[in-house]
């Protein structure tokens, strides 16, 4: 029977990258006001990462704001240790970091395809390979990868890197949960659609935000806290027979 506890996440300890704000922030007080404690983790600004964590700690929650570049691999193994010691474990995984660049293709330099395919994909190896030998310990885990429309559906050019980070990390999320599944993991993409939030504009000039929302159905921006919903219920009892799966929150703009 599904209840209000088949959401909790009492006992459980959570790590979302790209955590200082938009929908990273916004999983993890999700997470943090399910009953997890929480690692945060940014790249650059400690004072956003300081400003989540206050909140979560505020009210009533455990939160632990790390600092790491996920596209580097030790730097994620030192993250996942630093959790692992301060919390006893690690059963929840979102990778939310991710670059974007408009570039045409023939102007792309093999050094910008190798940031973005590091910081979208590699960074979800990297995560998952150092945190799944703690999941198994315990049979029990949960692996959430940010994707987006980019990685299903080439409705814009100039975004090449990205459409292959994109659709790279749901294969790897098939991977892992296919071959970790005995182990009681799973692992699942979540694919945003158009979602309200702070970005750099100057990377989204081939379309006019009115224009995106004229084509969706609800004749809205998502919010934040739609995202966050869905991986509460992905990370929860309640999502534990979902695996391998890419859920699209986006207002019915594409219908797969």
């Amino acid at each position: 029977m599904i209840t209000d506890k088949s959401f909790r996440l009492d006992g459980r300890v959570a790590l979302v990258t790209g955590s200082g704000r938009n929908i990273g922030r916004a999983v993890a007080e999700a997470f943090a006001n399910a009953g997890a404690k929480v690692v945060i983790n940014g790249h650059k600004d400690q004072a956003a990462l300081d400003d989540v964590a206050g909140g979560i700690i505020q009210r009533g929650g455990e939160c632990l704001p790390i600092l790491a570049d996920v596209s580097d691999d030790a730097a994620v193994g030192r993250m996942v240790a630093q959790t692992v010691e301060a919390f006893g474990s690690i059963d929840i995984v979102v990778s939310n970091v991710g670059i974007r660049k408009y570039r045409a293709f023939l102007d792309i330099t093999p050094d910008e395809w190798d940031e973005v395919l590091r910081s979208n994909l590699s960074a979800s190896f990297y995560l998952a390979r150092h945190a799944i030998p703690h999941m198994r310990e315990r049979k029990f885990g949960r692996f959430i990868v940010m994707s987006g429309a980019d990685g299903f559906w080439g409705h814009v050019t100039h975004r090449a890197p990205n459409l292959a980070a994109k659709s790279g990390m749901h294969g790897l999320a098939k991977a892992i949960g296919r071959e970790f599944g005995p182990d009681g993991i799973t692992a699942n993409t979540v694919s945003p659609g158009p979602i309200d939030t702070v970005r750099d504009w100057s990377q989204y000039v081939h379309r006019k935000p009115e224009d995106v929302i004229a084509e969706v159905p609800l004749r809205r921006y998502g919010h934040v806290d739609e995202i966050a919903g869905t991986c509460l219920y992905l990370a929860s009892a309640a999502g534990g027979f979902t695996n391998g799966q890419v859920v699209h929150v986006n207002g019915g703009n594409l219908m797969y």
